[in-house]
């Protein structure tokens, strides 16, 4: 089994390496790079929201959507971005906002 990989910023990382998990914490400009890497080399991805911000919205959508390796969107240790609630983006997708 391949460990999961943590693409993030370095202090959330840190309890992700005490798990076992292997971490990345790239440039903006290598970002793009380590996901095609991470796809490629692992079964499951976690990446923080502030991380997650610096993609393309069409590179957030394809993330998101895919299926294999999964791709888990986190809170980093300073919460400065937002983890966007999947069921109110649904909602509102599909009309049906409360």
């Amino acid at each position: 089994m391949v460990a999961p990989v943590f693409i993030g910023d370095e202090v959330t990382a840190a309890g992700f390496r005490l798990a076992g998990v292997r971490i990345r914490t790239p440039q903006e400009e290598e970002l793009s790079r380590i996901l095609t890497w991470a796809n490629d080399n692992t079964s499951l991805i976690f990446i923080t929201a502030e991380y997650a911000a610096k993609l393309s919205q069409e590179q957030q959508s394809g993330l998101l959507s895919q299926q294999d390796p999964p791709v888990v969107v986190i809170p980093d240790i300073r919460s400065n971005t937002p983890v966007q609630d999947l069921a109110t983006q649904l909602r509102s997708q599909l009309g049906v906002l409360e």
